[in-house]
This record gives C-alpha cells, structure tokens and sequence, in this order.
C-alpha cells in the first residue's frame, strides 16, 4: 500500500478522509483523519510517547473463500496499519487502540458489523494492544474523527442514510499492454 506524503506546512488543521481499504498514518500536529462507518470498522492506533498514530476503514474481516487477501479486509489492513506505525517510528509496546463502527444497520442482512467487531476486538487482543475506547454494535452509523498525533478520537452517530455503501470499492483495472491509436 502506498502512503502518500501531503505538505500541511500551509494548513491550522487538515482533515483527510480515510475511506474504504485505506490505511493512513502520521505524527503531525495538524491533521484529523475522519470517516463514516456502518457495518465498517475503523481501527484508531496510536503511540503517546511517539506522537504517532493511524486509521484504517476495512469492510469485511477476513475473505470467506480463498480468493485471497487485498485492501478491503481487517486481516489485511490491520497489519498494513500496525506495519506502518513501526515504519513511521512507533514503538509496538506503546500501541493504544480506538474501535469503531460494526453496525447491524439491516435486519434482514446477516451480522456483518457484530463479525467485524468480533474480529478486530480479537486481533487487538492477540496482539497485545491495549483497546482504550470503543464504540461498536448497535443499529447506528458513526462519524470518527481522530487526531494521530495526539491519539485523540471523536466519535458521533450520525443518520445511516450518511455511512457508505457497504460494497467493495471497485479496483481499478491493470493495464496489460500498449494500445496504440491511429
């Protein structure tokens, strides 16, 4: 996954929206990592004594055929996001988390949220990050704001006719040749 370095010498604050199959990590000052879940979980890491944190989004907890692992997946994005702190300077013995989202927010659809949540309480747990706040289950979708470098995070309900589409985001298509017009 590539992390794309933004220049916020100009900006109070920036607000960078982590949208689905994104991880996004930083140690600066000025900027707030945001998203809107529904049956989605965000993932809030943070290091204190580094000043360095990062949010993922992932919509499913892990594939239930052997398609195979890419972006979209807890068990995939948990360890990009964990990979990342420790290339950024975070020490894994200080990681703290945040947990969001995991709404049942259709009767009639299975409990992906409660599955998600489940998941990413269990991997932090296996992992050894201490969870310092949640937020999960329930019929509502939330609103995250979070503050890497300050390890600070927001969490509002919001009406679920805001939280995303819980469908993969499309990937786009690799290009196989050189096509040449006339």
């Amino acid at each position: 996954m590539l992390m794309e370095t933004i220049d916020f010498s100009k900006h109070k604050r920036v607000r960078l929206m982590v949208m689905q199959g994104q991880a996004r990590v930083s140690g600066d000052p000025r900027l707030e990592l945001t998203t809107v879940l529904g049956s989605c979980i965000a993932c809030c890491l943070y290091d204190a004594s580094n000043n360095i944190g990062g949010m993922n989004h992932f919509l499913l907890a892990s594939p239930s055929n052997d398609s195979g692992l890419d972006e979209h997946y807890g068990v995939y994005l948990m360890e990009v996001l964990i990979n990342e702190m420790l290339a950024y300077g975070a020490d894994r013995r200080m990681l703290r988390a945040h947990l969001y989202g995991g709404a049942n927010m259709s009767s009639g659809m299975s409990w992906i949220g409660t599955a998600n949540a489940e998941f990413a309480t269990s991997f932090l747990k296996a992992e050894g990050i201490p969870l310092v706040s949640q937020s999960v289950g329930g019929p509502s979708a939330r609103r995250v704001d979070f503050r890497p470098y300050h390890g600070q995070a927001r969490c509002r309900i919001v009406d679920n006719s805001q939280a995303p589409k819980d469908l993969p985001t499309p990937k786009p298509r690799e290009d196989h040749g050189d096509i040449e017009l006339f």
